[in-house]
């Protein structure tokens, strides 16, 4: 009975709230001359607080127009647009500006969708060694790496030295698909400097003491760091779930003007990658088996920057120059 009572009191809660809410929108535009998008738009410079609250506008809008404007195809997004500003009655003479911004979240937020359709795609593409484009990725990666140390066969322990964790790279990728190796790959060609000086620490060992005996120095180099190829991966999967489950909207709404692109998901993963190492070094971590332990604390670090509606991870990708920046 209780639960019933419960039950009951929340939908009248719900219907009070949804009418009052309604109520109160029909008050504010009859007070002020302007709708919420108008209000929402000269309110809240560009960006991620006003991009989100268009968004949430949109979604629970009665009229299904608006809500169908939020999987609207990115080209034909002007002319939902003018739809929208025939459709609450705003004179686009006397009102230029806010068709450019609602142009501008617009696209924002539909780009979003797009990218995770597109980040998707390459997650669930599986590697393939019968593939030359495949191929020709993983020994470029290699190559970027260890330019001084020849590949001796396609097959070998050598990949064991930037991260691997066996002689076929290519079962390390079953996780994240060729997503993982693109992260890679880009990592070591647009910031090459930053992933070099990475792959370097992450072989060294954490201790390095000669007035140790031997047997004891050797306990202590088991504790390495970590494997910079299954990290990458690894951190590839956590911004692939930042992405999906629309965390990380906060960052791109605030670096990307109007589309977020994957070279953004891209750029993001190779900050997370130093301020992983950065992190990892700050919790001293015993040896690779706490590494789980140190992600999931890493990851709840991250969220909880990304709730600030201000905050951009790496609003300007400078290779070798990536740090958190709170707009």
């Amino acid at each position: 009975m209780k639960h019933f009572l419960r039950v009951v009191t929340q939908f009248f809660l719900f219907l009070y709230c949804k009418c009052l809410w309604r109520t109160l929108k029909f008050v504010v535009r009859k007070l002020t001359g302007r709708c919420e998008l108008q209000r929402i738009c000269y309110k809240n410079k560009p960006g991620a607080r006003r991009t989100h609250k268009i968004e949430s506008s949109l979604r629970f809008s009665k009229n299904e127009m608006l809500q169908s404007a939020l999987s609207v195809h990115p080209d034909k997004v002007e002319k939902m647009i003018d739809d929208i500003m025939t459709l609450k009655k705003i004179i686009h003479d006397t009102n230029p500006q806010l068709s450019v911004s609602l142009q501008a979240s617009l696209l924002q937020i539909v780009g979003y969708r797009s990218l995770v359709g597109e980040v998707e795609k390459l997650r669930r593409e599986a590697y393939d060694s019968e593939n030359r484009e495949h191929e020709d990725m993983l020994v470029k990666l290699w190559k970027e790496l260890r330019p001084d140390s020849p590949l001796s066969s396609r097959i070998s322990k050598q990949w064991c030295e930037i991260g691997f964790q066996g002689s076929d790279p290519k079962t390390d990728f079953r996780g994240m698909g060729l997503l993982g190796l693109h992260n890679l790959l880009y990592f070591a060609e647009h910031d090459k400097a930053t992933a070099l000086q990475m792959l370097h620490d992450s072989l060294q060992p954490k201790h390095n003491d000669s007035t140790l005996p031997d047997w004891e120095q050797k306990n202590l180099d088991k504790a390495i760091g970590y494997s910079f190829a299954i990290v990458g991966i690894n951190l590839t999967d956590l911004t692939y779930s930042l992405l999906v489950s629309g965390a990380l909207k906060t960052h791109l709404y605030n670096v990307a003007p109007e589309l977020p692109t994957l070279e953004h998901f891209q750029q993001t993963f190779c900050f997370l990658m130093q301020e992983f190492q950065k992190f990892w070094l700050e919790e001293d971590p015993s040896d690779i088996m706490e590494f789980n332990r140190v992600r999931s604390k890493f990851h709840r670090r991250i969220l909880k920057q990304l709730k600030n509606p201000d905050m951009a991870l790496c609003p300007h990708f400078s290779a070798s120059d990536l740090h958190l920046v709170n707009l």
